[in-house]
């Protein structure tokens, strides 16, 4: 495919709304529910991100909108997330609130440029216990982060998440917490629980924050609320940046592009089997996203991802088109211009309450039930994924957990590499007699001999007793590389030195060549040493084990 053809396969096309004529009054409707559904999201988080309530709206729009035009997904709903709050807050704590919007914009610049390249089909690589693990981090993160305005107490110090709940907690022990807080999180998660019960189709996390909001305005409660939101979008306008601050600010734009990537990719990856309206494309989704984070910045969003709970609901909705996705942002938009009074009496503790209940169903149960059931490896790597995205890094423990799950998968790989020993078939030699193999043995290689397998072959091969003939059978090995190759060259020396002859039978044309690349083909005692028929090399091996090795050199000479 040429470039102009590969960059215009990841523009905007005819065919994104071929199903309009038909689909238009369930993708607006769907468009209405989820963008109901978003409002109190994008507000919560952020709030949480620590760029405020308004950032947050303005993602849920800029980004919506932009990634629901460009990106890969028909039904995909961006915004802000709770696991790109994660990212921000320390961004926030140690740059500055300004910087964010500097490593959004240079995020998106690498997000944009991994979907040119073609990145998006890696995706595939990533195990599902790393998900899992990562989405489960994730869920306790973003409900620790919810404890200092569900206890109505300010948020403490710190940059992890566990250590400043617990202060937040302590701090609401001693008196500075307020009961009105957690009256009013007790509402909302009721409220949350028994709407769906009573019809599913009800905006429950909505529904919840409103019913909050009427208690505490009727009771005069003494509860932080959000306070004034713009009335109108701003205009775009670049972020004063230095070129020290780009340097800064490398590292906190690749854990968000990457984040940002994985995020989207994964929810796009669970709406295909949701939706029923046909597969995404992953780089033209990292392209829509890329174009996204370019955009939510400069109107002073945060930077944003495909939301899962959000491009859930856009599909039991019965969304099938971009058109739900575009107008969930317009639904915001109105609520920016008309709503933004309504929006300033809504209570912290309430939207805390609403991202605690998300957090929680976040987690899928049976999934994580089924990973932990079906081997010891799968549970390890989520456990492993999920304690380091909490204590440490989000990014850091998706690193982390693919390498655990690759190096567990290359000890199971390792163990499949067996050697055993074969008994020879009786052959008749030119003498017609039956030989018996005295001296003799066969061992037969299967699996896979690579550099997690090397050590135990040589020390399996090395206990070889009184023998004078060694057979390697090589058809059945599956795999070789470099490493395992010059195992069998050590090999070949270390039963060479014991006055043991070695015969090569049978390696693949590919396993021959490496054999040959590193030596080990050399290390043989002749050339002739390498057989591609069994019954050959057997003959070989008797003669060899008849003559013994009185006079290696001499037989050797006379018996390649």
């Amino acid at each position: 495919m040429s470039a102009a053809a590969h960059l215009g396969a990841l523009l905007p096309r005819r065919a994104d709304y071929a199903a309009l004529r038909r689909t238009w009054r369930a993708d607006l409707v769907a468009g209405l529910t989820v963008g109901v559904v978003a409002l109190p999201l994008a507000l919560a988080f952020g709030i949480t991100s620590g760029l405020g309530a308004d950032a947050g709206l303005i993602t849920a729009i800029v980004a919506g909108l932009v990634a629901a035009i460009f990106g890969g997904s028909n039904v995909q709903v961006s915004g802000p997330t709770g696991a790109m709050t994660v990212v921000l807050v320390p961004i926030v704590a140690r740059y500055g609130i300004d910087a964010v919007f500097v490593a959004g914009i240079m995020a998106g610049v690498l997000i944009l440029a991994a979907g040119i390249a073609g990145f998006g089909r890696y995706l595939a690589f990533i195990p599902w216990p790393v998900i899992e693990g990562f989405t489960i981090g994730i869920a306790v993160i973003i409900f620790l982060q919810q404890v200092p305005a569900a206890l109505g107490v300010a948020t403490p110090e710190g940059e992890n998440t566990a250590v400043v709940a617990a202060r937040a907690l302590a701090d609401a022990l001693a008196g500075e917490g307020a009961w009105w807080a957690l009256a009013t999180v007790g509402i909302v998660v009721a409220t949350m629980l028994v709407v769906p019960r009573v019809h599913r189709g009800l905006p429950a996390s909505l529904l919840a924050v409103v019913i909050a909001t009427v208690v505490v305005e009727l009771a005069d409660a003494p509860v932080a609320l959000i306070g004034s939101i713009p009335d109108s979008l701003p205009a775009p306008s670049l972020p004063e940046v230095s070129m020290s601050q780009l340097s800064q600010l490398f590292g906190p734009a690749v854990a968000i592009a990457a984040l940002g990537a994985l995020e989207s990719l994964l929810s796009a990856k669970v709406a295909d089997g949701m939706a029923g309206v046909g597969r995404h494309d992953p780089n033209r989704e990292l392209v829509g996203q890329g174009l996204a984070n370019l955009a939510s910045p400069l109107f002073g969003g945060m930077p944003a991802t495909g939301a899962i709970a959000r491009t859930a609901v856009n599909v039991r909705a019965g969304a099938h088109t971009r058109l739900s996705a575009v107008t969930h942002a317009v639904v915001l938009v109105l609520v920016v211009l008309v709503g933004s009074g309504l929006v300033a009496r809504i209570p912290l503790a309430a939207l805390a309450g609403v991202l605690m209940v998300t957090a929680m169903r976040m987690v899928e149960v049976h999934n994580v039930r089924a990973i932990v059931r079906a081997t010891r490896s799968d549970a390890i790597v989520l456990i492993v994924t999920a304690f380091v995205t909490i204590a440490f890094d989000l990014i850091l423990a998706v690193e982390v957990g693919i390498a655990v799950a690759a190096l567990l998968a290359l000890r199971h790989v390792a163990r499949t590499t067996a050697m055993v020993a074969e008994p020879l078939p009786l052959i008749d030699l030119d003498t017609a007699e039956e030989l018996r193999h005295d001296h003799i043995v066969s061992y037969r290689l299967d699996g896979a001999l690579f550099f997690g397998a090397v050590q135990r072959f040589l020390t399996e091969l090395s206990e070889i007793g009184d023998v004078r003939v060694v057979i390697l059978r090589l058809p059945e090995l599956q795999m070789l590389d470099a490493t395992g190759a010059q195992a069998i060259g050590e090999i070949i020396d270390e039963l060479e030195r014991r006055n043991v002859t070695v015969l090569l039978k049978g390696p693949r044309a590919e396993h021959e060549r490496i054999l040959r690349e590193v030596g080990a083909i050399d290390r043989l005692a002749h050339e002739r040493h390498l057989f591609t028929d069994l019954d050959a090399a057997i003959a070989h091996a008797h003669v060899h084990a008849a003559r013994g090795h009185d006079d290696r050199a001499t037989a050797h000479r006379a018996v390649p």
